[in-house]
């Protein structure tokens, strides 16, 4: 940004601001692409620098126990604009489909009573949000700022083009989606950067070796970017006199980009940052550990703004706002002993794209997995058509498989992946590949204090049986309660979601030819199977 063009604007906004009324707060929702809950300097990580997260929670509250909706990008950015669960907004709660607008969206909300509305960077992705009739993306209408192209570096360009041209005596509510630390990283960056590989901090579910330490480094270089971004918006912010009446949300969309991490309802792959500030109406340096989920924060969006929420399709979180506003730290809320989480299709990583449907409830020590199609690979199966025709009656005509461990595509491609597939001989790298991509049963159980990587299932010990039986009874209420159609009867309607993302194409698998009548009816896959002329 040149500086003649910084003075006009902080001359403008501080005009504006003045003019404002301090009843009305501006919405600032910070959100990162695949970030998980240790990974910010305020938890303590050594891996990464942080410091304006660190501002937020240091001046504001930090969240130690922050869970998203989905372990995806899009349906958990879907469920925090519609402040809905995944599994009761269609379309929209399953990755790359479609979002209907009769799910109305708090930006859309705050709209109608009068804010000025605009996004940066990644909003509501991937997916189709104007095939079914929305104008804009569901997190509002886009800025690019002055270069025309919001990128990892130059987001605050586009807040600033926002400011600018906001109109007076008009608060605001701007979504800041950066795509970092979403993959694919600059391999290396990290060493390049100076950072050590004894800076990495590994998880138990990767093998400790060099490469995976770099590719953590370079992970964590893209961290440091989003956090370097929102230090510049929150510095426009501050200079136009307006940082204290501003609610700042800081979190990310789900978990990291790695094996057993996103795409899982395990917990680096629903575990989230959170922090939030609103100057002095948010009594600050404390730390909160009761369990919220993302329809909470829409909740709490809704009640500082003073905006009603959506008729018909209402809002199902419960606002934070009682808890920020009390000045102790710990567990404020007896009556928050649980949260949830789901997914369904991720990437187009199985037969006939198929999903690998998940339901979960985290307790304050507990993570209780229900894996609907356990017969189906977690991660995708290991190999794929590298080369499709289709007839012209529809019917697959010719086909190469692709090589052995090409496949497993719910998993970004990623240097831990090809690392725990060249060493997969290998008896110590092994299991970890296993881990990430070998079967899981239909009940999973984790004592995440003590097992936080989620490796020792509980769900079939003797002494655990009994508090297996009462999680997954409380997960069937409540999902019966909200109309999960996976649990009321109709759980292949989600397999009949179009997926407007590429697809790739697989052999049967072994379930399928032996219960044929079991395979979902998918007339939208018919339209996008590529026909024998066209691959001629």
């Amino acid at each position: 940004m040149s500086k003649a063009f910084v003075f006009t604007l902080l001359t403008t906004c501080m005009t504006i601001s003045s003019s404002l009324g301090a009843d009305r707060p501006n919405v600032l929702l910070a959100i990162s692409d695949d970030q998980s809950w240790p990974h910010t300097s305020a938890y303590g990580s050594k891996m990464v620098t942080t410091p304006h997260f660190d501002r937020i929670a240091r001046e504001g509250v930090l969240f130690n126990n922050a869970f998203c909706a989905s372990p995806g990008c899009s349906p958990s950015r879907a469920a925090l604009l519609t402040g809905r669960n995944t599994w009761q907004i269609e379309h929209a709660g399953t990755h790359a489909s479609y979002f209907d607008p009769k799910y109305v969206t708090y930006t859309d909300k705050l709209a109608e009573a009068g804010y000025f509305v605009g996004f940066t960077g990644k909003g509501w992705a991937p997916g189709d949000f104007a095939k079914l009739g929305r104008h804009h993306n569901p997190a509002g209408p886009a800025f690019r700022g002055a270069g025309g192209k919001a990128k990892p570096g130059s987001y605050a360009d586009a807040f600033a083009e926002f400011l600018s041209q906001r109109p007076e005596a008009k608060p605001f509510c701007f979504w800041f989606g950066s795509n970092d630390p979403h993959r694919p990283f600059e391999q290396g960056a990290g060493l390049k950067a100076g950072k050590k590989l004894e800076q990495a901090e590994v998880p138990a579910f990767l093998p400790d070796t060099p490469e995976i330490r770099s590719d953590l480094l370079d992970y964590a270089m893209e961290i440091e970017r989003f956090d370097s971004d929102f230090g510049k918006i929150l510095d426009l912010l501050e200079q136009t006199g307006e940082l204290d009446n501003t609610l700042i949300i800081v979190t990310s969309d789900n978990g990291m980009a790695f094996p057993r991490a996103k795409a899982n309802c395990f917990e680096f792959g629903i575990h989230v940052p959170l922090a939030i500030r609103w100057g002095k109406r948010v009594p600050s340096g404390r730390t909160i550990n009761d369990l919220v989920g993302f329809t909470d924060i829409t909740a709490t969006i809704y009640e500082a703004t003073g905006t009603t929420p959506p008729i018909p399709y209402p809002i199902v979180g419960r606002s934070l706002l009682p808890m920020l506003k009390i000045p102790e730290s710990g567990t404020l809320d007896p009556n928050r002993t649980a949260v949830f989480a789901a997914r369904e299709r991720h990437s187009s990583s199985r037969y006939l794209s198929l999903g690998y449907p998940q339901r979960c409830i985290r307790s304050d020590q507990y993570l209780l997995i229900r894996n609907f199609k356990p017969e189906r690979w977690p991660a995708g199966p290991a190999q794929k058509f590298a080369n499709v025709k289709f007839g012209k009656d529809g019917h697959l005509s010719s086909s190469k498989l692709g090589p052995d461990y090409g496949g497993y595509h719910d998993i970004d491609a990623c240097p831990s992946l090809t690392f725990l597939v060249e060493h997969r001989e290998d008896p110590s790298i092994a299991r970890f590949l296993k881990l990430a991509t070998d079967r899981r049963p239909s009940v999973e159980l984790y004592d995440v204090r003590s097992d936080p990587a989620c490796l020792h299932n509980l769900a079939d010990a003797p002494e655990h049986s009994a508090l297996r039986e009462q999680l997954v009874e409380q997960l069937n209420a409540s999902l019966t309660k909200t109309g999960d159609a996976r649990v009321t009867g109709n759980g292949d309607v989600w397999e009949t979601y179009p997926r407007v993302s590429n697809l790739r194409w697989f052999p049967v698998p072994d379930w399928a030819e032996q219960v044929p009548l079991s395979i979902p009816n998918l007339p939208w896959l018919d339209d996008r199977k590529p026909r024998a002329a066209s691959n001629e």
